[in-house]
């Protein structure tokens, strides 16, 4: 069994994680940026974490077999903040890079005209250079997000199959898969969905343009959630090749439309910068 997670915060785990979602069959991943639980203070605590999402995080997971891609936004909670908003001029020079796959995470929180903002800017940078768009979609007053964050899509220049609508649940899968976006769905322990109700909503729903990811990050999150998915669904009834689709193919093929999916993992290097995720003596 091949996996793609779509969606996962690697910044945020151990080397344990990646050795275990090995195993359990992740062959591929995208990390998007995203808030980090205490706020930023400036653009520059930014940029440093968007460099280690390029070359850092890359490096560790290539010590496990595993091809790292990311997506870089100014994300929806930090849009709010005036002091960060900047970021917003510098993303250009970071969305030419060769293992950016996508602008994301981008969309709503509080629905405040900064998002308005934040998003509609953010959704032109994607179509100026030509990446498709993963937009999280807030977590309270989630269909009223949903609606608002179509709305913007459809004044924007990016195409909806050039968009993930992500954090998706049973309230929200229809109008996304309407509105001709790709739908993804988090699957956590006790919040978003879980992997009975993700096959509930396969079965309702088909296999078309879904993606499921983990969401891990440094909350109570589970990175083998894809796995346990494709557990679900053989045990449902679902065959191999469906699994395929929804674990791999869906993504490699939203995901490839950046024209920059490399999911052949070269040997590792030793060293990053001088630096190795050994510790101690050998």
């Amino acid at each position: 069994m091949r996996i793609f997670d779509p969606h996962i915060h690697m910044t945020s785990r151990t080397t344990d994680d990646y050795q275990a979602m090995y195993d359990a069959g992740v062959r591929a991943l995208v990390e998007p940026s995203f808030w980090l639980g205490q706020p930023r203070t400036s653009p520059a605590s930014f940029f440093d974490y968007f460099d280690a999402l390029l070359g850092w995080e890359p490096f560790r997971a290539s010590q496990y077999g595993i091809a790292h891609h990311c997506t870089l936004a100014l994300n929806p909670k930090e849009a709010n903040d005036p002091r960060c908003t900047p970021v917003l001029d510098a993303l250009p020079r970071y969305l030419v890079k060769d293992s950016v796959v996508a602008v994301g995470e981008i969309g709503y929180d509080s629905m405040t005209p900064a998002e308005d903002h934040a998003l509609a800017a953010q959704l032109q940078l994607a179509a100026d250079h030509g990446l498709p768009a993963l937009v999280h979609t807030p977590h309270r007053d989630k269909l009223a997000g949903l609606h608002r964050t179509i709305d913007v899509i459809r004044e924007s220049h990016l195409p909806p199959e050039h968009v993930l609508l992500d954090h998706l649940n049973e309230t929200t899968v229809k109008a996304a898969t309407d509105s001709g976006c790709w739908a993804g769905f988090s699957i956590y322990p006790d919040t978003k969905m879980d992997e009975d109700r993700m096959v509930t909503i396969l079965r309702n729903h088909g296999t078309e343009k879904i993606l499921v990811n983990s969401a891990a990050d440094w909350g109570k999150s589970d990175p083998l959630k894809t796995r346990k998915v494709a557990d679900a669904m053989l045990k449902a009834g679902f065959t191999e090749d469906d699994v395929d689709k929804v674990l791999w193919r869906n993504p490699v093929a939203f995901y490839g439309q950046s024209g920059r999916l490399q999911l052949d993992t070269p040997a590792p290097d030793t060293l990053h910068e001088g630096n190795s995720i050994l510790r101690g003596g050998e």
